[in-house]
């Protein structure tokens, strides 16, 4: 069975949360998800995005934020499956975005770590996705792992052909990254990682950062934090990433709460409350 909340919820847990990025089509959560989506809304998190790896998968993953309304979607080829789909088209991605309930471009990215052997397709598919947010005026949602200088280049180089949004999901990168997707105004996605013991260094790049640029995330069913680590993740446990990330910016849950549901809102407007 997966972690179940505590009984009771802390008095002081702070309302009105948002996950930006977990996987509510994956199979981890096939056989409960009503469920999860309670405890969600039952620990603050009012919205969540879950997110679109393979575009074949696109309309089971649309088919969950139909039947939720608090439940939005993004969606792109992730770079770790880039030789293994067809590429995505400028066209299909603008079809796909025009859905009232579709609020972001990918997660798309580079990832050097296990397929750096797909550099060349993976940067490929990254500019055909940067091409899409420019084009959509939709965030685009970026995986980055061990290509930091490959990933500032390429990002850069796109912000100055044409601006764009975009949020750097799940970051976990090095401090110069950070540093040159903040330079163009883009945002960090705080997860569960952020809370491990052994983050201190991640935490510390958090804490240089703006508080209006970071967002909350789970990236669900993976890196749940503290208690349940190494345990199956979802999207209530947002809100013990929140008290982490509380602690590093030295404010109430509350105030971090509202602040990264604001950032939210700014990058996400199709994701808006009505």
């Amino acid at each position: 069975m997966p972690p179940e909340l505590p009984p009771e919820l802390p008095p002081e847990l702070p309302p009105d949360l948002v996950d930006s990025h977990c996987h509510l089509d994956f199979p981890d959560f096939a056989e409960e998800l009503p469920e999860v989506i309670a405890r969600a809304t039952a620990a603050g998190v009012t919205r969540m995005v879950t997110i679109c790896t393979r575009l074949r998968n696109e309309p089971q993953v649309r088919a969950i934020a139909e039947a939720y309304p608090q439940v939005y979607y993004a969606a792109g080829t992730h770079p770790m499956s880039a030789t293994e789909e067809p590429l995505a088209t400028l066209d299909q991605l603008i079809a796909i975005a025009r859905h009232p309930k579709m609020v972001g471009i990918g997660e798309t990215g580079l990832d050097y770590h296990y397929t750096a052997d797909s550099k060349a397709i993976q940067q490929t598919s990254l500019r055909i996705h940067i091409e899409a947010a420019q084009e959509t005026c939709l965030p685009l949602i970026i995986h980055a792992r061990d290509a930091d200088d490959d990933m500032a280049a390429l990002l850069t180089a796109g912000y100055r052909a044409k601006p764009y949004t975009c949020v750097m999901h799940c970051f976990s990168s090095g401090a110069t990254l950070a540093q040159a997707a903040l330079d163009l105004g883009f945002y960090l996605s705080m997860s569960g990682i952020a809370a491990f013991p052994k983050s201190q260094p991640l935490r510390d790049i958090f804490a240089r950062a703006p508080l209006d640029r970071v967002l909350l995330e789970t990236d669900s069913p993976y890196l749940a934090p503290p208690p349940y680590r190494g345990r199956r993740n979802e999207p209530a446990y947002t809100a013990f990433t929140a008290k982490a990330g509380a602690q590093v910016f030295h404010i109430s849950e509350a105030d971090f709460a509202a602040a990264t549901t604001a950032n939210f809102d700014r990058l996400f407007p199709k994701a808006r409350p009505a």
